[in-house]
């Protein structure tokens, strides 16, 4: 290459180079000179704009004080509230967050609503024998028991089947002579057979029983007791060759085409259903199964420890797939819809004494409301006045806006009551006594002396706000 055109290119470059060098050098001169107009207009705005309504400490944050320094409560330094938190908080209790801070606590809201709450109330509950279908067999005459047919406790049994055949002995002189004064000719014998019938009847037997006597023309000394209706053997009281008394129950039978379930209904949720209302049972034992039937009863009894009333429910029990003793669930239906104002359940906030739901008032302000709430079903609460449809409440993130509101030193909380200044006082220098009187004495101990501040009075409070 040419030496010439070398130095050409060098001398070109560096030129080049020299002017770049200046135009950036004038561009940062003028940038600075600009930033310093504006900064100067900008620390003149907030020399006037940023100027401390009252100073506070957060945690007691219903006190204000007109003079920076350090909270006589915490010993920690008081902060400082300017124009605009005070004029964003305006309205009493009004909480202003950003959309980012939002976004951050997850706060999400939901629309206040008027129509109709499904009805139904989720229990639980045992299955049980139906009591109005079961029956004792007894023995009707002294006597002993020949043959048991039946011999373990929950044995099922069908209508008509033998349980058991018994020997009795008095039986035997009353067959006796009625076969007798039969077999006797002669008129004036009818009255004497009604009597000899009777004798039958007062010894323990039945029509069926005497009929067969006098078919047969014998005497039968054994009777077989059979079953009245289908069920189970609950009790059983019957061994073989053992005396039994007239009047002794030798089986207890419990039917199971029909059985009852004991639901646990909360107590604060009886007057939401009653009898007759339809009910859907479902069992873990059984999958897939549904059962209906209806609540026949309440008993009239509470139970002190769970809080809980019983109610009675009749249900067909087709194959006697339900067994007493098992667990089920229950969903008691209500066939009385009504319109109503509901927000979802989740919106709601009970602290004991009161139902508090936060307000989102547009803008990024958020208002707790207390509200008086009715009936709570299927994720609904309905609403009896605090509330008007059309308005938006806040589902997630309350206690989060709570705190909120406690940074910035909002006197309306989620909370039940407010620690005023004076009992915060009082327990502070309580806690202080106690601590003087527990340390050691020292000659040359010299005394700390909290600043005094002189809270703003509350004629200044409400001009300052």
């Amino acid at each position: 290459m040419n030496p010439r055109k070398i130095v050409q290119t060098i001398i070109t470059c560096m030129v080049l180079s020299v002017i770049g060098f200046g135009l950036y050098r004038l561009g940062t001169q003028q940038a600075m000179q600009s930033f310093k107009t504006d900064g100067q207009a900008t620390s003149n705005a907030q020399i006037v704009h940023d100027k401390p309504l009252y100073w506070h400490d957060p945690m007691v944050p219903g006190q204000k004080f007109d003079k920076p320094g350090k909270s006589p409560f915490m010993e920690m330094e008081l902060v400082p509230v300017y124009a605009d938190a005070a004029n964003g908080s305006a309205d009493a209790g009004t909480v202003n967050i950003s959309p980012r801070v939002q976004q951050n606590l997850g706060v999400r809201t939901a629309e206040v609503r008027q129509g109709s709450i499904e009805q139904f109330l989720v229990a639980i509950g045992n299955i049980a024998y139906n009591e109005r279908d079961v029956v004792l067999v007894q023995a009707r005459s002294n006597g002993f028991v020949e043959k048991l047919y039946v011999r373990a406790p929950f044995d099922s049994v069908r209508k008509g089947q033998v349980l058991a055949e018994l020997y009795v002995p008095d039986w035997i002189a009353a067959q006796e002579e009625y076969l007798t004064v039969k077999r006797m000719e002669g008129g004036g014998m009818e009255g004497l057979l009604d009597g000899a019938r009777q004798r039958m009847r007062l010894v323990g037997m039945n029509e069926d029983q005497i009929r067969r006597v006098e078919s047969s023309a014998k005497t039968h000394a054994l009777v077989t007791l059979t079953a009245p209706l289908s069920g189970v053997v609950t009790e059983l009281s019957a061994r073989e060759g053992m005396n039994v008394m007239a009047g002794a129950a030798l089986f207890r039978i419990n039917g199971i085409s029909k059985v009852w379930i004991n639901a646990e209904v909360p107590e604060n949720a009886t007057a939401q259903v009653r009898a007759g209302d339809g009910v859907e049972v479902r069992a873990a034992a059984l999958p897939g199964s549904l059962f209906k039937g209806k609540i026949s009863a309440f008993l009239p009894e509470v139970n002190t420890q769970t809080r809980t009333q019983k109610a009675r429910i009749e249900l067909d029990n087709p194959g006697g797939k339900l067994v007493p003793g098992m667990f089920v669930s229950l969903k008691i239906l209500s066939d009385r819809p009504k319109d109503v104002l509901w927000v979802p359940s989740e919106a709601v906030i009970k602290t004991g004494t009161r139902s508090v739901v936060m307000l989102a008032q547009g803008e990024g302000k958020f208002l707790p409301v207390d509200v008086e709430v009715g009936s709570d079903a299927n994720g609904k609460t309905e609403i009896l006045s605090g509330l008007k449809a059309g308005q938006n409440v806040v589902i997630s993130g309350q206690f989060l806006i709570d705190s909120e509101a406690s940074l910035k030193g909002e006197t309306t909380r989620l909370s039940d009551e407010s620690i005023s200044s004076e009992s915060i006082n009082a327990t502070i220098r309580a806690a202080a006594n106690e601590m003087t009187n527990a340390l050691p004495i020292t000659p040359n101990r010299k005394s700390t002396k909290v600043p005094n501040k002189t809270p703003i009075k509350a004629a200044q409070q409400g001009g300052g706000q």
